[in-house]
């Protein structure tokens, strides 16, 4: 017969202090974009005490929003010296320097050493003028990516992610990438079901897959009657076919080897890449835009099989057809 269990004491109630919230300034800058400023406290502030938050400007005066209102802080910048976490949402228009605004970085100058700073969007701006992002990952707008890189060459900007976790500085694309980096955030410091309760009090998806590619527009490009432009037009009607580049240059009247060589002058990508990326683009609007199953869509658009669309389409934007499709054709 097994042993009974030994009796264990009850433990004598906890006599240490709370933990105090971990405090979290919110930096409204000039043009300051509503909802952005609006996400850490909507997220932060469903984790019953958490978290303090605190919105201050630069100055302690109303901002403006891009909005047709501005925002009036309860706080200058003082706060941003006691601060656990400061937080940078975007603003508008955005910079067309790389020179930091003096009174920001005069601000900036009162956060303490060791201090988690976070940007949503063009709020990456600030960090780099600031020269807190130089040789570190980072991601912005996709929109924004080649005016960023032009003003901050020495960041490794990311623009295909929806958000950047580099230990003490975190970075979000925009808008609802904020969102997903809060959750983040939240995930980290206090666990999945807090982050979990966070996200279905906000109605949103505690975590979204792939990343900004998914987002991009990438329309079909034009043709033209030059050069390998006809072959194009032409094979972008035969996308359903095997479709190899012996046939490409029989078509262009050229050689394999002239062939190639014009294509890449002239798109940028060798026919294969090319094929490849007007074959994903077409699945795309597909999923968006019909019912056809993914058996289907893979043949319609010249992919052996629905594993090598799954594959394609994985690697190209980071997420399934299916979980495509429910996100921007609305099915199940």
């Amino acid at each position: 017969m097994a042993a009974a269990p030994s009796a264990v004491p009850a433990a004598a109630p906890s006599t240490a202090p709370p933990a105090a919230p971990h405090r979290v300034a919110v930096l409204a800058l000039d043009g300051v974009y509503p909802f952005e400023l609006g996400i850490p406290r909507r997220v932060f502030g469903s984790t019953d005490g958490l978290y303090r938050l605190a919105t201050c400007t630069v100055d302690g005066r109303p901002v403006r929003t891009d909005a047709d209102f501005t925002v009036t802080p309860d706080h200058g910048p003082e706060v941003l010296a006691t601060a656990d976490t400061v937080v940078i949402p975007p603003f508008g228009p955005v910079p067309t320097t790389s020179a930091p605004d003096p009174a920001v970085t005069a601000a900036l100058a009162l956060v303490r050493p060791g201090t988690r700073l976070i940007s949503i969007c063009t709020g990456a701006f600030v960090l780099a003028a600031a020269g807190l992002l130089d040789d570190r990952p980072a991601t912005t707008h996709w929109a924004l990516t080649g005016h960023f890189r032009a003003l901050f060459p020495r960041v490794r900007l990311d623009p295909d992610v929806l958000f950047v976790d580099d230990g003490d500085v975190l970075t979000s694309a925009g808008a609802a990438a904020g969102v997903d980096l809060f959750l983040h955030v939240l995930r980290n410091d206090h666990g999945t079901a807090a982050a979990n309760r966070a996200a279905r009090i906000c109605v949103v998806p505690p975590w979204r897959d792939g990343g900004q590619a998914q987002y991009i527009p990438q329309p079909v490009p034009s043709t033209g009657s030059t050069g390998t432009a006809p072959t194009r037009e032409w094979a972008l009607a035969r996308l359903d076919q095997p479709l190899s580049l012996a046939e490409l240059a029989a078509h262009a009247s050229m050689s394999t080897r002239t062939f190639t060589r014009r294509f890449q002058e002239e798109t940028g990508q060798s026919p294969g890449r090319w094929l490849t990326r007007q074959r994903i683009e077409l699945a795309r609007h597909l999923l968006e835009a019909t019912d056809l199953s993914i058996d289907r869509i893979a043949a319609r658009v010249g992919f052996a099989n629905p594993v090598s669309l799954r594959q394609h389409l994985h690697t190209a934007i980071g997420v399934s057809p299916l979980a495509y499709r429910r996100t921007f054709a609305g099915t199940s």
